[in-house]
């Protein structure tokens, strides 16, 4: 009886050490698809956003071309970084990158909207990982809604990132490789050798990949002892909102990726280990951490011009967290309302998504370009 009570125990830690493997594995498979869809996506359309990125002279269009090709490419680093290039080169003025910037920062959360889709069957869950998803959206839109008015009449990006840039112009950079960019890399590749690098293709098998990781992450989790796995979040990454920023700004700055970093939030939100007040400065964290390697890389290039528009990007982000992060409730209060129409109606996130990252930008693009 003795030897059978201590072999249950040790048949738990085994049964859970396994589910934990399977559970990194399936976190893998989900960044695995993350980059994949980004580089089917790049397949797709690289030369015609470079061409539309570079034929903006209105800032309102500027504004809706970043969010439009952000929401493409599903990285506010790689619109950033082509609108450096572009600039470096003479082709777009430091006042024409700036909106671009801005509409990134809304385009770049579209991947975790995608991410919350994934929870469409069960309700509950959808409700709370789409409120922890369109949160970063709210955010996002309320501080363009904010900033670029004010950016309009008095360039105070522009003058702001002009200033770094004077102070950092004798400062070199340092490139930085991410480790998981390594480690996911050669899955990628593999990947699209095998479908022949079809951007359709690359893309499709990307979303399955994604939303079977989704699917099994979150019953994983569930099976694993939730008030440990929610105990180690709340004192350790969302203790509060100063470590849940901290938190947010150094996983990013590491895996080079909001998309990514925001995007893992979101299944633990509807697995309902983390709240929506939890999610919140994660992401403005997250915010800001995916501007360092632009940062970083602009340092590099000693080119004045490509610095003031990293740093206009940063300086746009640590803006935003200086306005919003006080008056939170608001975001959080819509977010959590948006959260309960995608619960009653599961077609709602499919078209926020539609309308938000593709129909309105290709209408005002298209309009007033």
């Amino acid at each position: 009886m003795y030897s059978l009570q201590r072999l249950r125990p040790s048949r738990r830690r085994l049964a859970n050490l396994l589910k934990a493997i399977l559970l990194l594995f399936l976190v893998y498979l989900f960044l695995v698809s993350i980059s994949l869809m980004g580089s089917g996506l790049k397949a797709l359309g690289m030369d015609f956003i470079k061409n539309v990125i570079a034929s903006t002279s209105k800032p309102f269009v500027g504004l809706f071309i970043g969010i439009l090709v952000t929401s493409i490419v599903q990285s506010s680093s790689t619109t950033t970084s082509i609108t450096v290039g572009l600039v470096g080169s003479g082709m777009m003025t430091l006042e024409q990158a700036i909106p671009i910037v801005m509409g990134a920062n809304i385009g770049t959360s579209v991947t975790n909207t995608l991410v919350s889709m994934g929870h469409l069957s069960v309700k509950p869950e959808l409700e709370r990982a789409f409120s922890a998803a369109v949160v970063h959206d709210i955010f996002n839109i309320l501080s363009v809604i904010v900033f670029f008015p004010l950016q309009l009449r008095y360039n105070i990006l522009g003058k702001c990132a002009s200033f770094m840039e004077d102070i950092f112009e004798q400062s070199g950079g340092l490139e930085f490789v991410s480790p998981l960019k390594l480690i996911v890399t050669p899955a990628v590749e593999l990947l699209e050798k095998i479908l022949q690098g079809n951007g359709w293709l690359i893309v499709v098998v990307a979303l399955i990949i994604l939303f079977l990781a989704l699917r099994y992450i979150v019953k994983v989790m569930k099976s694993l002892v939730m008030q440990q796995l929610s105990q180690f979040f709340n004192k350790v990454i969302f203790r509060n909102a100063a470590i849940g920023i901290l938190s947010g700004l150094v996983c990013t700055a590491v895996v080079q990726s909001s998309s990514v970093t925001t995007s893992l939030i979101v299944p633990l939100a509807g697995a309902g280990l983390v709240s929506l007040e939890q999610v919140f400065p994660f992401t403005l964290g997250a915010n800001v951490g995916t501007t360092v390697t632009a940062v970083m890389a602009s340092l590099v290039t000693q080119n004045p011009t490509a610095v003031a528009v990293a740093f206009a990007h940063l300086l746009f982000n640590i803006f935003g967290i200086v306005v919003f992060l006080p008056v939170k409730f608001i975001p959080i209060y819509l977010a959590r309302k948006m959260g309960a129409l995608a619960a009653r109606n599961r077609a709602y996130p499919i078209l926020f998504i539609l309308i938000t990252f593709l129909v309105i930008p290709l209408l005002l693009i298209t309009t007033m370009g």
